[in-house]
């Protein structure tokens, strides 16, 4: 079923069914041991259980409980979460809160409300989920991210733009990625991926960050910024770093 539920957050998160789920806030950010409450309101009761799910970015979605209104606790949990610090209630049958207690650095993804929409279109699959909540669980303990930028290729310089590459490994999924010229911010030519999780449990973010070979060449300075809750990493490079590249 998670193989399945894969696709349907992506593609159906928007399907225009008779039920719509609204999620707030959008973005939350809290410190960790903090208790976090997300809002999910259902355009119109059906009946149906209200589903909870986390997705870290590259992920498979993540079962975390169902809950309907009339109960008092949650029906069910998924595998590696339990009543200890996750918790589902409802202010009336439409309005619904996911409660985590406690909350820890790892807890940092997005989280969805999702529902059965016993009224969608043929042949449109019905389960319908809320657009997310991203959550971001920051701590001082965090370790700061690691670095590395690469240079121009040397095939690069001989054409009129060349890229800088920026790769940073840290311990959450959401960071802010930025990058500066001469110390001033570069607002165009950036493009920067979303976090992927690896075998290690950290998270690795690629940026580029495309020039004028000109400016490369006159030895400009550029610095790659990554910032993770308090935690904020630079690397910076130029041509004099770099006197052979390729």
């Amino acid at each position: 079923m998670l193989g399945t539920l894969c696709t349907l957050i992506t593609a159906l998160m928007y399907v225009d069914a008779v039920i719509v789920l609204t999620q707030t806030p959008a973005v939350r950010t809290v410190s960790a041991g903090l208790e976090v409450v997300v809002n999910c309101n259902v355009d119109r009761y059906d009946g149906y259980y209200v589903r909870w799910y986390k997705q870290v970015p590259g992920g498979t979605p993540q079962y975390v409980l169902k809950f309907h209104y009339s109960h008092s606790s949650p029906n069910s949990f998924g595998p590696g979460f339990s009543s200890d610090r996750f918790n589902s209630k409802a202010t009336s049958k439409i309005n619904y809160q996911f409660i985590i207690q406690r909350a820890e650095t790892g807890d940092s993804a997005v989280y969805y409300c999702e529902t059965w929409d016993n009224s969608a279109k043929e042949n449109v699959s019905q389960w319908v989920f809320g657009p997310g909540t991203k959550l971001i669980v920051t701590s001082s303990s965090l370790p700061p991210p690691v670095l590395t930028v690469f240079p121009p290729s040397r095939a690069e310089l001989q054409s009129d733009q060349v890229t800088l590459v920026c790769l940073s490994s840290q311990a959450g999924p959401f960071a802010d990625v930025s990058w500066l010229s001469a110390g001033s911010p570069v607002s165009s030519g950036i493009s920067t991926s979303t976090a992927v999780q690896t075998p290690d449990q950290t998270f690795q973010i690629s940026s580029s960050l495309t020039i004028q070979t000109s400016d490369w060449n006159m030895g400009q300075l550029y610095t790659c910024k990554v910032s993770l809750g308090s935690q904020t990493s630079e690397k910076t490079i130029n041509k004099s770093q770099c006197p052979a590249e390729g």
